[in-house]
């Protein structure tokens, strides 16, 4: 079982934990207490991955984050993550993802958990950028399996990708693993080897295996390791097995409903949270599988927030697809 953090308030002070042949850095960061552990930094509960708004020329429109995070901090999201396969991180310099989330952090409500998406192909790079995130606000960094080389990443590469990661990082790390983005699944040994690292503390995970979800969580169960669905499309199931909270493209512009899907499961409402759970499959596999980002950002426009272009080469829906997908969100009851 890992070493737990000291209860402050509403923080904790993540000790010096001696980590994989390393002394971890104090860092403070919002923290929930449980019957046997009292999380370093909790991520229980709803966030939504937040696109990038871009201007027309294709810069980082600052000033519609700021319009979008307002309207976001009115919901009851846990906290936002950002610079995640939805912000279209890949396509940004290091200047601009740290830029991201510092703003994000400067504009979030009081209280709200800050998760930067910091993986870089090379362990090097990701320990840097992660490092920085941590200075301009992050409480906790989301480290994505590196992917170019495919065939060099094997379990021993990812284990001591991520231990590396975990010795060197400022903050706590939550893995990531996102098989449709990247083509790498993260091996259940893989996983709950690392969960035993004090400074790892999570997986986001977007491949919507419930069977090997279930598993993880009852192998993990002993650690201080808290498990996230990737995907609005299983989150009530996810729950339903013992995963702590949901990181969901469609909180973009669904995230009330989201919140509301939490609440239900938590109230015993199993029969209300199924309806809405249903609801949900069909417009979220439109903006994630099916059209991904540049879906997301139109569906996003319905809604009153700004969505704007995506950044090439990605390229815009066409009018026909966009109205097929509306026609799918009309169907589900979520626009008229």
């Amino acid at each position: 079982m890992k070493r737990a953090a000291l209860k402050l308030t509403h923080y904790c002070i993540r000790p010096g934990l001696v980590s994989f042949g390393r002394n971890l850095t104090n860092a403070q960061v919002p923290c929930r207490q449980s019957s046997s552990v009292t999380y370093s930094v909790d991520v229980s509960g709803i966030f939504p991955p937040i696109a990038t708004p871009f201007n027309k020329d294709e810069s980082i429109a600052f000033d519609k984050l700021s319009e979008n995070m307002h309207k976001w901090n009115k919901i009851p999201f846990a906290g936002y993550v950002v610079q995640g396969s939805n912000g279209e991180y890949v396509y940004q310099t290091v200047e601009e993802r740290i830029q991201v989330v510092e703003h994000v952090a400067k504009t979030a409500a009081p209280g709200k958990v800050i998760l930067a998406g910091s993986g870089c192909e090379s362990t090097r790079d990701t320990i840097e950028m992660t490092n920085q995130m941590a200075d301009v606000g992050a409480h906790a960094a989301l480290v994505v399996t590196p992917s170019y080389y495919k065939n060099g990443m094997h379990n021993r590469a990812m284990i001591n990708h991520f231990t590396k990661v975990a010795d060197n990082s400022k903050i706590p790390i939550l893995l990531y693993s996102v098989p449709g983005n990247t083509g790498i699944d993260l091996d259940p040994e893989v996983i709950i080897t690392l969960a035993t690292h004090p400074n790892i503390v999570g997986l986001k995970d977007s491949g919507g295996d419930i069977a090997k979800l279930a598993h993880l969580v009852f192998k993990t169960r002993h650690d201080e390791f808290q498990i996230m669905a990737g995907s609005a499309g299983f989150l009530l199931p996810a729950y339903l097995i013992g995963c702590v909270g949901g990181v969901c493209g469609a909180a973009n512009m669904l995230g009330q409903e989201l919140c509301d899907l939490e609440q239900l499961y938590k109230q015993g409402k199993l029969e209300e949270a199924t309806k809405l759970q249903q609801r949900l499959v069909a417009p979220n596999s439109f903006v994630t599988k099916k059209f991904g980002v540049p879906g997301l950002k139109v569906a996003m426009e319905w809604f009153g927030y700004y969505g704007g272009p995506v950044r090439s080469p990605l390229q815009p829906i066409t009018t026909e697809q966009e109205e097929i997908m509306r026609a799918v969100f009309k169907l589900s009851g979520f626009v008229h």
